[in-house]
């Protein structure tokens, strides 16, 4: 795994190929068998390895079921933790400054029994970025949340993204990982699989040749064979049933505006314009195998 300062690397794998192992392992919380965990300071300094025992680098980590002391609230937790950390700033400065940052001020006087699990992984991260993390990792963040609560944890980790925070996210939710991820990285089996830039592995697995489906309102033969004639279309299907005409293009966007241009010339009349791109889902099922290539 490689991540630069201010990344957020969406880790992604299926069940049991090794996720939380290399997270575990990471925060020095079960020992690695071998190979080399390091954080590379500024030029010119030589790399911190991690010492199992030793003294390391900060790392914030939320897990994905947090047990916390219900018979606490969120203040008293919070003053746990500074002094789990050693803090020698300021506590309950300290304190309140992350209770804002996760939302959790109204509710830090509240017993953390009563929760709700959004509640709960809200107070989480606030525990986990507590001593200011040079590595922040979060495990399946949203997991079981409802809507409302995913929405909330989702915002604070961009918050967080924006303020430079170096992140491991941990999620099965794909879409979580599009929405605040610039870096990926896909294990299988207990290896990288995969992993770089999301706009780079994107590229890497794009189908050569990508889809644009039009249903006209009603069908229409003429229409569709004035569209399928041209340029840069390299194949093509209408189902003369349902109005339905499918064109296949290697670079999709020198068909767009030609297929615009002609609709509004001949005012054909369309109910439906769909380009079908290659998605994050796409490449994650086509490298861990559980479908046969990227569509």
């Amino acid at each position: 795994m490689n991540l630069e300062k201010g990344d957020v690397y969406g880790f992604l794998g299926r069940n049991g190929c090794g996720k939380t192992t290399t997270m575990n392992i990471i925060c020095n919380i079960i020992p690695k068998d071998e190979g080399k965990i390091s954080f590379s300071p500024p030029v010119g300094e030589t790399d911190t390895p991690l010492k199992e025992g030793g003294e390391n680098p900060k790392i914030g980590y939320l897990t994905e079921t947090p047990a916390l002391y219900g018979f606490m609230n969120g203040f008293e937790y919070l003053r746990y933790i500074a002094s789990c950390a050693n803090y020698s700033s300021d506590i309950n400065k300290r304190v309140q400054e992350v209770l804002d940052v996760v939302g959790m001020t109204g509710a830090a006087s509240r017993k953390i029994k009563g929760y709700s699990r959004g509640m709960t992984q809200r107070l989480g991260i606030a525990a986990a970025i507590f001593d200011n993390p040079q590595l922040l990792i979060l495990d399946e963040p949203t997991s079981a949340l409802d809507p409302e609560g995913r929405t909330e944890v989702m915002n604070i980790i961009q918050n967080l993204k924006t303020e430079g925070t170096t992140i491991i996210l941990c999620t099965h939710i794909i879409t979580d990982v599009e929405r605040v991820a610039n870096r990926i990285g896909i294990m299988k089996d207990g290896l990288i699989v995969e992993e770089g830039l999301i706009e780079d592995v994107m590229m890497k697995h794009r189908s050569q040749s990508q889809q644009i489906v039009v249903r006209f309102t009603s069908p229409d033969n003429q229409a569709a064979g004035v569209l399928r004639s041209l340029p840069n279309v390299t194949a093509s299907h209408y189902n003369e049933k349902n109005g339905q005409l499918v064109l296949n293009a290697d670079v999709p966007e020198l068909l767009y505006d030609d297929i615009i241009s002609v609709i509004h010339e001949k005012k054909i009349k369309i109910s439906e314009f769909i380009a079908q791109r290659t998605t994050l889902e796409d490449v994650y099922m086509a490298v861990t195998g559980l479908r046969g290539g990227a569509a």
